[in-house]
């Protein structure tokens, strides 16, 4: 890709990033007069790397609005990914997570999130791999660019607090996300 080209792309996501509208920023709940269903949404990530590391991910989500700013879900992961440069780098794992938001500004949130991921791990002892779980707890915060009346995007920065140089199935304590919702 051109410089000229990645210029434009960089100025595009930053203008997506800063860029809102508030008023689609959160959906407008009313007590009980809205429905459970118009509490709902939808989302998650999905990812893909191709080349000496092969990774897909697929994460989807659901939550619901608790009230005008707080809200919870639950989301399950399923990765497969093929690591050419190591014997024996090449898997699956999945899980599942429980998280909530809090929006203290309209776009800004808040993001508390327990997960736990099934993968095929290298064992020191034994010197080979072995499936186990593996617990995160991840604490941080997040930007909502809406698009639309009830979708949007979520960028969200997260520090895991159960972080193990050793034994996590992240490499590194922070985490960055981006996903969509409707």
């Amino acid at each position: 890709m051109s410089l000229w080209k990645s210029k434009w792309m960089i100025m595009a996501l930053f203008g997506l990033f800063f860029v809102s509208n508030q008023s689609f920023a959160q959906r407008e709940i009313y007590g009980d007069s809205t429905s459970f269903k118009d509490r709902l949404y939808y989302g998650g990530n999905f990812g893909f790397e191709f080349g000496v590391l092969t990774l897909i991910d697929v994460s989807p989500l659901v939550g619901v609005m608790i009230t005008p700013k707080l809200s919870g879900g639950l989301g399950g992961t399923f990765q497969y990914y093929d690591d050419n440069r190591f014997q024996g780098g090449q898997g699956t794992s999945y899980g599942g997570r429980v998280f909530g938001r809090y929006n203290i500004l309209p776009n800004i949130f808040t993001h508390i999130e327990y997960e736990s991921i099934n993968w095929n791990a290298y064992n020191y002892f034994l010197e080979d791999f072995r499936r186990t779980w593996t617990n995160a707890l991840f604490v941080g915060v997040g930007y909502f660019a809406p698009f639309g009346s009830r979708g949007g995007a979520n960028f969200t920065f997260l520090y895991n607090l159960l972080h193990d140089n050793r034994n996590s199935y992240y490499a590194e304590p922070y985490a960055i996300r981006v996903g969509f919702v409707l």
